[in-house]
């Protein structure tokens, strides 16, 4: 498939490969001097994209944060934050969530076919909502998003969010944070889930860099032939 935006998957983890522990806490798994980094590339997308779990267990915002990029995209003639895009398979979603509620630039909600209904009656009347077949056909949903004008795409989690597209192989690119110590229950959620990876033993994903921030690490990986280094 070529004609889909560039897609950035964006992770932090810990040394261990877990995306937070298995408590009500956020756990924070980085540090401001990366956060602020988040924050450039995310200025930098046309369009973030997260799963519904994830909406449901951390409520993010999904905003650009610093008023210098916000105000670097409206005077690029863009709006101060990117598309916002999530996909659900149950519609299991509320409109009150922040990822709704928060910001002026446009939602979208890919639905599986059975679930669309559900999902239409839960946000419709703050996003756009669209079939995506059932299960969700994630090359649909890029071809969309292309059509909307989304030529670069970052998806920030969760793990099933990132096992989808590393396994169809549809990432283009990986920035992956690793924190420096241990989570250590099998409970907590992981950075990907089972699934058979173009990335083995013996066929290795390129690292591109490795740059420290303070006390992480940011491990940048080449995922295909439309790297942009």
């Amino acid at each position: 498939m070529t004609n889909r935006p560039y897609v950035l998957l964006s992770c932090a983890a810990s040394l261990d490969g877990y995306i937070d522990d298995n408590t009500s806490e956020r756990l924070l798994l980085s540090n401001d001097a990366d956060f602020d980094r988040v924050d450039e590339v995310r200025a930098q997308c046309d369009a973030i994209l997260v799963g519904a779990s994830t909406i449901r267990r951390d409520n993010p915002r999904l905003l650009v944060r610093s008023e210098a990029r916000r105000a670097s995209r409206l005077e690029r003639g863009l709006t101060e934050t990117p598309t916002k895009a999530t996909i659900t398979r149950n519609g299991d979603l509320s409109s009150d969530a922040q990822f709704f509620a928060a910001g002026e630039t446009d939602k979208v909600v890919y639905a599986t076919s059975s679930g669309f209904d559900k999902t239409q009656q839960a946000v419709g009347a703050v996003a756009d909502v669209v079939d995506a077949g059932d299960p969700v056909n994630f090359e649909l949903v890029l071809a969309d998003l292309a059509r909307r004008g989304i030529g670069r795409l970052m998806v920030e989690g969760g793990g099933s969010m990132h096992t989808e597209f590393l396994t169809t192989g549809l990432a283009d690119e990986l920035h992956l944070v690793v924190a420096p110590f241990f989570v250590g229950d099998s409970a907590a959620p992981r950075f990907v889930k089972d699934g058979a990876f173009p990335w083995n033993k013996d066929h290795r994903a390129r690292l591109a860099s490795a740059t420290q921030i303070q006390d992480v690490i940011l491990l940048r990986y080449a995922l295909s032939n439309r790297f942009q280094d």
